[in-house]
């Protein structure tokens, strides 16, 4: 090969891996990762050659293709793939054979050589290739599993060629034109002894179809065919030089997949499939079916634990007293805490005082209970236009620091309240003395859930 075939070679070479690995990249994510499926495969295949393509065109042995009659050759060999998806693999495919073609009076004229030569047969050593295959027929929206899978593949390879070219037109006889033994150098038909190799390298550009038959999780029966395009204008031997040789290949053969069979066969894995495993597979849909149930038992658990029959806060699941009034003030438990001073959500008379506002552990915000006595406490300031004090308190727990500015933020909530109430601002003091002056023992929970509270004075 010349510098020139082997610019050629890199350019294509690029562009099969950049068609190849941008699907490669995108497969990554494929159904949940490809180590769930075997994706190496190895093939053996055999078949026929014929010194022309589906497309046309001429050869360099004789003038249009159709000019010289078709002499079958044999070709076999192997191939190694390895799938990344189940749109595209790479494949090494290696083959070895032959290609004939011969030339007489009645098919036109002779071969276009100084020998006379009337038949050509090129003996193929190996052929090597890396192709990108791609599957057409992966999708199917009526089966779960495909059983016949249509691909396509392109790629670049490397042929070594020994050309021998006859004096009749049966492959035997005299050889007019036999340069092995002498390759190794390029010969545009001088025969010149320039080299010491039985056969010559060329580049060329397989392309062909295919369909692949399941015959089990093993084993595919494989068919196809492939157009070979080389750069080689001396494959059929002295000839026309400014035409390239072309040949086919029609093959059978078997495929074997390697892994474990727990796994499925990437190449005849349909995605559709996937979409569908809920309908299609009985274990997933009894698996549906169970986790419905537990989401509906787990609603009805929900539920439950959100029945609050009185209304004081507490979930009945957890209401020591589940019958307590509206609007009065409760523990933790549910329980009606009892204040000295005055019955909860009362005004005394005398004294000015109001029952307190109760809060929740480290929190400064109202309860729903508190709202019927901070309503009162509104529509009595208003009518009297009188003015009112709040003094905020905390329990125990904490810094003295900190209880100061909670107590505080409780007696602004209340503040905010009765001014969102229509009670002016400035008929309104909030205080915060943190822990001073409890009601109750901050030794117990009792105590300290009657010391979080605001005291209403008037």
């Amino acid at each position: 090969m010349n510098y020139s075939t082997i610019k050629k070679t890199a350019v294509a070479a690029s562009l099969v891996a950049a068609l190849g690995f941008a699907d490669v990249a995108q497969a990554q994510t494929v159904f949940g990762g490809r180590s769930q499926y075997r994706t190496w495969s190895i093939g053996v295949q055999g078949g026929i050659t014929t010194p022309n393509v589906l497309i046309g065109g001429s050869n360099n042995f004789g003038q249009k293709v159709g000019y010289f009659q078709n002499k079958v050759g044999e070709y076999y060999g192997l191939t190694v793939r390895k799938q990344f998806s189940h749109l595209f693999g790479l494949e090494l495919e290696g083959n070895r054979g032959s290609i004939k073609t011969y030339n007489h009076d009645v098919s036109g004229p002779a071969s276009e050589n100084s020998l006379g030569a009337k038949s050509a047969k090129t003996d193929v050593n190996w052929a090597a290739s890396l192709n990108g295959v791609f599957q057409l027929g992966t999708i199917d929206f009526l089966r779960r599993e495909n059983s016949v899978n249509f691909y396509a593949k392109v790629g670049l390879g490397v042929l070594a060629n020994n050309p021998v070219q006859y004096a009749n037109n049966d492959f035997t006889g005299t050889e007019v034109y036999n340069e092995k033994g002498n390759w190794g150098a390029e010969i545009f038909g001088d025969r010149t002894n320039t080299g010491d190799k039985d056969f010559k390298l060329a580049a060329y550009v397989p392309v062909g179809v295919g369909a692949k038959f399941k015959l089990s999780e093993v084993v595919a029966l494989n068919l196809g065919y492939t157009m070979n395009f080389t750069d080689d204008n001396l494959l059929f031997g002295p000839g026309r030089s400014d035409v390239k040789g072309k040949y086919s290949n029609v093959y059978g053969g078997l495929e074997f997949t390697l892994g474990s069979r727990d796994k499925q066969n990437l190449t005849f894995a349909n995605p559709v499939a996937t979409m569908y495993d809920e309908l299609k597979d009985p274990s997933l849909r009894n698996e549906v079916e169970a986790l419905k149930q537990r989401v509906s038992t787990l609603e009805g658990t929900v539920n439950t634990l959100n029945t609050d029959s009185d209304g004081d806060g507490v979930s009945d699941k957890f209401d020591k007293e589940p019958n307590t009034p509206a609007g009065a003030v409760v523990d933790g438990s549910g329980r009606q805490i009892k204040f000295p001073e005055a019955a909860a959500n009362e005004f005394t008379d005398a004294s000015g005082y109001t029952a307190p506002i109760q809060f929740e552990f480290d929190s400064s915000v109202l309860k729903t209970q508190s709202y019927a006595t901070l309503d009162k406490l509104a529509k009595e300031v208003r009518d009297n236009n009188s003015s009112v004090t709040l003094d905020g308190y905390a329990s125990a727990e904490g810094t003295e620091a900190y209880n100061v500015s909670l107590s505080k933020d409780r007696a602004n909530a209340v503040k905010q309240y009765l001014v969102n109430a229509g009670v002016a601002s400035s008929k309104i003091t909030a205080n915060g003395y943190g822990e001073a002056n409890p009601v109750a023992s901050n030794a117990t929970e009792e105590g300290r859930v009657q010391n979080r509270r605001v005291e209403i004075k008037k």
